[in-house]
């Protein structure tokens, strides 16, 4: 017998309080009455009680501690006013990142020490104390929350939140904090059973390895081949649809000038919903002599839609050929317009060149994919290069023709990923201004390359969110019609200019956000952003990510809302005959955007 064993006839702990219950009846009785269950809520009860106790055992008391401060500063402020719906999201999701990024430290220092057992999980007054301490840091950060929200929102004229934000946010944040969870926990098993398999064959830490390895990979084939592809067709499909849709106030023209028209090479079915849009809109005859008190021409306006097909070459000759049909080539200036992926431009653009030249301008535009702008960037951003570069190419081809005499100006422009496919017929500035008369280029993405050069090369002093290259001496970037005499020197044509703002996420969202704090941050706020706006690592990313899907839902001049700066600027550019700033004034009531 092992010499620490007790003795067969020793009294255990549980003889010990049979005995004492024996010598006290009703102490019996009343251990019987505590023990008996209660009913089916006492029943339930309980239920509840040891899945409440096996979930604090299952989760990491490092990770949830993490995801509380993470939870807490998902409230600072960032480019945009946030719902509560997209605050709920950026909470629940940065509590998620918190407590996996808490976790993997804890797995990390316990994997670095050989320790081959997880930490101890805290006592429940631990977990209470933990309780606590969020109850009380959330409500101080949703009075701060609330200050930051009201500062953005005064600073760009949005209204203030309402009382009933805070608990939805909450709400929302909950929810989609569960749903993560749920989801990375359930990754969590499937890397654990594989590693125990894994164990039977091959040492531990190899298997650990080995297991994680396998179902990252996994994983990753199956988001990239298997959900994406059919995440694809089911957007293709869906926007497919939209895209045969036609606006009330959109209808077929009776003028040859325009494609869908009488005698055009393409028909008014084919060219899509922002097709139409395009075509059916503009300013009349009447309302540009009536502006310009002259006599008016009828401007010219071509689009290609993927009606037409898909083969993007084939596409840009078409709408090159269209543009030689309606005689735009005999016009004073010919302005190609790179579209979103739908095919969507900003108005304001076009407008602004018709109303300058009394409608002697022919406007080229075609489209190249169903999907909205940003996914289209996510998704297949060669397709929106290609189309710009071809675009440019045979509209180019066709100007070249014509005796130099006679040859019309031409102007490109884009907004957002529209600039994106602008710039690809281009690699540098002094391209842009050889094969151009000048270029506006609006909300640019964080993948632009030409402005990404010009960007990273600006001069030193300037910052990242409005830079001045080479002195502006051919380039010169713009918040609002102010900055076009900034610098004040010498600024030759061709002109190119980029319209962005500080709070337009579409041009500072990048991946780097994660873990690398940006220029735009690290030197003084642009105009549009609030002081107390920090780099956050994981956070800010999660932040500015929220920030595309309202990036337009803000007032002019802020965000991605481009419109009164757009007529100055191409004043500024083409500098037409007769145009004054009067003049530009009087044009903004009747520009749009949309």
């Amino acid at each position: 017998m092992r010499r620490d064993a007790a003795p067969t006839d020793a009294p255990t702990d549980d003889t010990a309080a049979e005995a004492s219950r024996a010598a006290d009846p009703t102490e019996t009785v009343a251990a019987s009455a505590v023990s008996t269950p209660r009913g089916p809520l006492h029943r339930i009860a309980r239920a509840s009680g040891r899945r409440a106790r096996s979930y604090v055992h299952r989760n990491s008391f490092t990770g949830t501690a993490v995801a509380v401060v993470f939870w807490w500063l998902s409230l600072t402020p960032s480019l945009l006013p946030r719902t509560p719906l997209f605050q709920g999201v950026v909470s629940g999701a940065a509590a998620a990142t918190g407590y996996a990024v808490g976790a993997f430290f804890a797995w990390l220092a316990r994997y670095l020490l050989s320790r081959d057992t997880p930490w101890r999980t805290p006592r429940w007054y631990v977990w209470l104390g933990l309780a606590v301490v969020y109850v009380v840091g959330s409500v101080i950060m949703l009075y701060w929350f609330s200050r930051w929200q009201n500062e953005i929102r005064d600073l760009m004229g949005v209204p203030h939140l309402r009382w009933t934000a805070f608990p939805a946010t909450a709400v929302v944040a909950l929810i989609v904090h569960a749903l993560l969870m749920t989801i990375g926990q359930g990754w969590a098993d499937i890397i654990r059973w594989l590693t125990r398999q894994l164990n039977k064959i091959a040492p531990p830490r190899i298997s650990v390895v080995s297991g994680v390895t396998v179902v990252v990979v996994l994983t990753g084939f199956l988001l990239n081949g298997v959900v994406a592809n059919y995440a694809m067709n089911f957007l293709n499909s869906t926007f497919a649809s939209a895209n045969d849709e036609t606006t009330a106030d959109s209808t077929p023209p009776t003028t040859p000038l325009r494609s869908g028209g009488p005698g055009s090479l393409v028909s008014w079915n084919s060219l899509g919903r922002e097709g139409r849009v395009f075509i059916s809109h503009g300013p009349s005859v009447e309302a540009l002599s009536e502006f310009n008190r002259a006599p008016a021409i009828e401007p010219i306006r071509v689009f290609v839609g993927l009606g037409s097909g898909s083969d993007l070459r084939a596409n840009a000759k078409r709408a090159a050929d269209e543009l030689e049909r309606t005689g735009g080539l005999t016009r004073r200036l010919i302005a190609v317009g790179s579209a979103t992926g739908s095919g969507w431009t900003n108005k304001a653009m076009t407008d602004s060149l018709e109303y300058m030249y009394n409608g002697d301008v022919a406007t080229v535009s075609m489209q190249y994919s169903y999907l909205p702008s940003w996914i289209s960037f996510l998704a297949d951003k060669q397709r929106a290069r290609r189309a710009g570069l071809e675009l440019f190419e045979a509209i180019d081809a066709k100007v070249r023709a014509v005796p130099e005499s006679r040859r019309p100006k031409i102007v490109v422009f884009g907004e957002s990923l529209g600039s994106f496919a602008g710039e690809s017929a281009f690699g540098t500035i002094p391209s842009v201004t050889a094969r151009t008369d000048g270029a506006l280029f609006s909300g640019p993405t964080f993948n632009n390359t030409l402005w990404k050069d010009l960007t990273n090369s600006r001069d030193k002093g300037s910052p990242e969110w409005l830079p001045i290259y080479e002195r502006g001496g051919q380039v010169r970037f713009i918040a609002d019609q102010k900055d076009l005499e900034r610098p004040s020197g010498p600024w030759s044509t061709p002109r190119v200019v980029y319209l962005q703002h500080a709070s337009d996420p579409i041009a500072w969202w990048n991946p780097k956000l994660i873990l690398s704090e940006p220029d735009w941050l690290k030197e003084s706020r642009g105009r549009d952003v609030v002081k107390s706006t920090r780099w956050i690592p994981f956070v800010t990313f999660l932040q500015v990510s929220a920030d595309l899907a309202r990036a337009v839902s803000v007032p002019d001049g802020h965000g991605h809302n481009y419109l009164t700066a757009v007529p100055y600027a191409w004043a500024a550019i083409l500098q037409p005959p007769g145009w004054t700033e009067a003049k530009t004034e009087a044009l903004l009531p009747r520009l749009t955007r949309d």
